[in-house]
């Protein structure tokens, strides 16, 4: 008995469980678990946990060690503060990722025409071939300006939108007497 291997943890591979009763057995169990370690985790560091989910019938369950639509108010707050820090600071880091690009591809550039007059030099006449490294760098650097748009947008959308709801007009007053 003394040299019996033990098994330890074992490992299984993680897919969707078949059968729908053994399925929802296995959400209702884990559900409890789930929320037991959010309470233990919440009591422990004195955090503000908050747990949801849907049952695989669509039921929505939650845990909160407040209430759960506190939490996603603060979640959502420091989310769009978060949001407006990004975009004043990187108001800058958009130029500047866009500055090093622009560095970037003036060097591919001056790569390319050296490639080419020394193609030109060595082979006469005959047609330039393709550079497929420079075609996928310079297809990197046009997803990059791309996704650097789009934040830039982003962030201009999100900027709009504050300006909108500090400007709403405060109700008048009615002082006539």
């Amino acid at each position: 008995m003394e040299n019996e291997a033990k098994k330890g943890k074992q490992k299984f591979e993680m897919k969707i469980i078949e059968s729908e009763r053994a399925r929802t057995v296995s959400f209702s169990k884990r559900k409890k678990t789930l929320f037991e370690d959010a309470k233990k985790f919440a009591t422990q560091t004195g955090a503000d946990v908050g747990v949801m989910l849907f049952s695989p019938g669509g039921k929505p369950c939650s845990y909160g060690s407040t209430s759960i639509e506190e939490i996603i108010e603060n979640f959502l707050k420091v989310k769009l503060e978060d949001r407006q820090r990004d975009y004043v600071e990187g108001k800058s880091n958009g130029f500047e990722a866009l500055e090093d690009l622009h560095k970037e591809l003036q060097t591919c550039n001056e790569k390319e025409k050296k490639r080419v007059l020394m193609h030109k030099i060595l082979h006469p006449g005959s047609e330039i071939p393709r550079d497929k490294h420079m075609e996928d760098q310079k297809l990197a650097m046009k997803l990059r300006v791309e996704k650097i748009i789009k934040e830039t947008q982003n962030s201009i959308l999100v900027e709009h939108l504050k300006f909108d709801l500090n400007v709403a007009p405060e109700p008048e007053d009615e002082e006539e007497s």
